[in-house]
């Protein structure tokens, strides 16, 4: 089957997890949010709801949105910083995208979690079931790590294992991960230029994840490293998986409708 054809059924996915890094949200200038593409976001998000799938995000984001309300000058380094604009910025995002998404006519939840939430079997399937209820009530999960209280999370990835865990917690039928990155290529491009663009990955094998060097963006912590142990992650779990760029957030229904944008994964069935 051709790489084509494998796309199109794209457009059959039911329950749909995409991720979203904080330098897709935020203005490279200051760090604060991009309004504009935020509503772009949860309009592109709503349309799927519209269309009867299950819609789960993963947004980051909370503590560049903390900073920029604490008037912070300098990104926080120490840990005890970071937690406080997590604090601050994760109400605040979370009442921007509950009015956003109210605008188009539909409800969002949030959902902190840690690694004990899906490490632990009984907090796993305490949030199982509320990830299920949820979606049944037709509200869209909003999922962030719990960067308040825990400090693994804040020192490793941005998001890209969590929304993989989620995406294996829920039996999701496709995850995105939306970046500043167009997807893998066989080297960092930005040092490379002979890098060759992947634009799909039907196994992941040792050599595919020792080109885990990417870069790291000013306002996010993960690299093209973390977003392959995603890959892993969602793939074992049976998850097809995407990582394209979110420069432009209208790339979210033309990945769904099957068009050759990013690097898909296909799941190990």
């Amino acid at each position: 089957m051709g790489t084509d054809e494998i796309r199109k059924k794209l457009k059959d996915k039911k329950r749909i997890v995409i991720k979203i890094g904080t330098s897709s949200i935020t203005h490279p200038e200051s760090g604060a949010l991009n309004l504009i593409k935020l509503e772009i976001l949860v309009r592109e998000l709503c349309d799927l709801k519209n269309q009867g799938r299950d819609i789960v995000l993963v947004s980051s984001g909370a503590i560049a949105v903390g900073r920029q309300a604490a008037h912070f000058r300098h990104r926080p380094t120490k840990i005890s910083e970071k937690q406080a604009c997590a604090a601050i910025g994760q109400t605040q995002l979370m009442m921007i995208y509950q009015k956003l998404f109210r605008e188009y006519g539909h409800l969002a939840a949030q959902i902190l979690m840690t690694r004990d939430t899906v490490f632990q079997d009984l907090n796993r399937f305490n949030a199982y079931n509320t990830f299920e209820e949820l979606l049944s009530m037709g509200a869209i999960p909003i999922v962030n790590e719990n960067d308040t209280i825990s400090t693994y999370e804040i020192q490793f990835g941005d998001n890209d294992s969590l929304s993989a865990t989620v995406a294996s917690l829920i039996h999701a039928d496709l995850l995105i991960l939306l970046s500043d990155i167009d997807g893998l290529f066989s080297d960092d491009p930005n040092r490379n230029p002979e890098a060759k663009f992947i634009p799909l990955v039907e196994k992941l094998d040792k050599r595919l994840l020792d080109m885990g060097k990417g870069s790291v963006s000013e306002f996010g912590t993960g690299g093209m490293e973390t977003k392959l142990h995603a890959a892993q992650i969602a793939t074992e779990a049976g998850t097809d998986m995407i990582i394209a760029n979110g420069k432009d957030f209208h790339i979210i229904h033309k990945l769904v409708q099957g068009e050759p944008y990013g690097t898909l994964f296909l799941a190990r069935h």
